[in-house]
């Protein structure tokens, strides 16, 4: 699923303008039957990272059949015409390695990271499950219950599980977004083996990956190899269908109340509508992001559960996209607060960062944070391999993550109070009351 960044606890001491990161340095190619390959050798280490994404996640289950994409990420685990199941395990992890997948409303991601010299076979693993996956009604029905039986747990069993279903479901009109990425049992156990093999045959295919290699590598020898597996696969003639729907403007708040037995404290979430993540805006909503909710020194972290006690949890998410999307903030009523309460003690400091930008001490502080964060990401191959595979995904280019630090660094408290104003406005957004039973 949607990979998060974690919070951060300890500041460093250092300040983020004293933070640097060398360049990424890659080679792109495009294969004749489209496939994206990029490159990014580091000798350093004996080891390599792989991602192959292919573009099609949530937002790209068909219509009544939601669950589709995540239904695969399970599914290219399970063999293929020349393989047994779960032969991506045994050749990462019996040589130190690891591998795994997830999927996001706009890709499925497959890597594995592997020392450098299990390279080729895994390369050659990647194709054939692209080429040969076999998609029988055994693999189907058993992966199939994997899926369902996630959603119980994850969605239905946690108390809080169906807050970010329900926000995307009601934040979004008409955008297939509003669907979420895990899959509903109902659509699920509604499909048959030849729906299945359809969606693969239309998304997974080498014009619609993108393969990134990191770490211990000869660039002229990966690429032959990634040549004599990846190039012979054919591509299908057919256009790839892509999602061409633009949510409207939303003009007026939409409020919700839901109720489920197993909340044990009463809790909201309130999503307002942003760009997509390759607009200019992105970085200043990062930024804003962690300036209000991320980790035990934002804004609504303090106020809401450490100074006044209100709640239990307090946090703001930028969910940015390849296609526009969501900034969330929400928190979880402390034990005998009303929820009218802690609201109002939101609307506060939503106000507060939309009349007043924030000092430079704070910004510094907001700064570090997210530079630490971008540092972290360049020091595992897989990490690198990841920011290139998001970058050509979600925002069209592998070249922005070696511009990223810089954009952080160049948000302006003006430039936070203005996303504040021009994205957390009433009008935009879309509240959901999630209430004991």
């Amino acid at each position: 699923m949607r990979m998060k960044r974690e919070p951060v606890t300890a500041l460093p001491t250092i300040s983020a303008s004293a933070i640097d990161v060398a360049p990424i340095r890659y080679v792109d190619r495009t294969l004749d039957n489209g496939l994206r390959v990029i490159l990014a050798p580091d000798r350093r280490v004996p080891a390599v990272a792989i991602n192959i994404a292919y573009r099609v996640g949530g937002k790209d289950d068909p219509p009544h059949r939601s669950g589709f994409a995540h239904l695969f990420e399970h599914l290219m685990f399970k063999g293929t015409a020349r393989t047994a199941p779960e032969t991506i395990d045994r050749l990462t992890e019996d040589v130190g390695g690891y591998n795994n997948a997830f999927t996001s409303e706009d890709i499925t991601n497959y890597y594995e990271v592997i020392p450098s010299n299990h390279l080729e076979r895994l390369l050659w693993a990647e194709a054939d499950r692209l080429a040969a996956l076999d998609v029988n009604a055994q693999n189907f029905a058993t992966e199939r219950e994997v899926v369902i039986g996630e959603y119980d747990q994850r969605i239905l069993a946690e108390p809080y599980g169906m807050l970010d279903e329900l926000i995307n479901r009601e934040a979004f009109a008409v955008h297939p977004y509003r669907r979420g990425v895990i899959g509903s049992p109902a659509e699920l156990n509604a499909a048959s083996l030849e729906d299945v093999v359809a969606f693969h045959t239309t998304y997974y295919r080498p014009d619609n990956a993108v393969l990134v290699v990191a770490g211990d590598l000869d660039v002229d020898e990966t690429l032959g190899w990634i040549g004599r597996y990846f190039g012979k696969i054919g591509t299908p003639a057919t256009p790839i269908p892509r999602v061409r729907v633009v949510e409207p403007e939303q003009t007026a708040q939409r409020t919700y109340e839901y109720r489920a037995p197993n909340v044990p404290l009463a809790a909201l979430e309130q999503a307002y509508h942003i760009p997509a993540a390759s607009h200019p805006d992105a970085a200043a909503l990062d930024v804003l992001e962690t300036l209000l909710g991320y980790g035990r020194s934002s804004r609504l972290y303090a106020s809401l559960v450490y100074d006044r006690q209100l709640a239990t949890s307090a946090y703001a998410s930028a969910d940015l996209r390849e296609q526009p999307g969501l900034f969330s903030v929400r928190f979880t009523c402390a034990r005998g607060v009303a929820l009218a309460d802690a609201r109002a003690a939101l609307e506060i400091e939503l106000e507060r960062v939309s009349t007043l930008p924030p000092g430079d001490a704070e910004l510094e502080r907001v700064r570090t944070q997210i530079a630490s964060s971008v540092v972290r990401s360049h020091q595992t191959n897989n990490g690198i391999a990841l920011m290139l595979v998001r970058a050509t995904t979600e925002r069209g280019d592998p070249e922005v993550v070696n511009g990223d630090l810089a954009r952080y660094l160049a948000v302006t408290p003006d430039d936070v109070q203005r996303v504040a104003r021009t994205y957390l406005r009433t009008a935009n957004r879309t509240v959901v009351e999630y209430l004991p039973a």
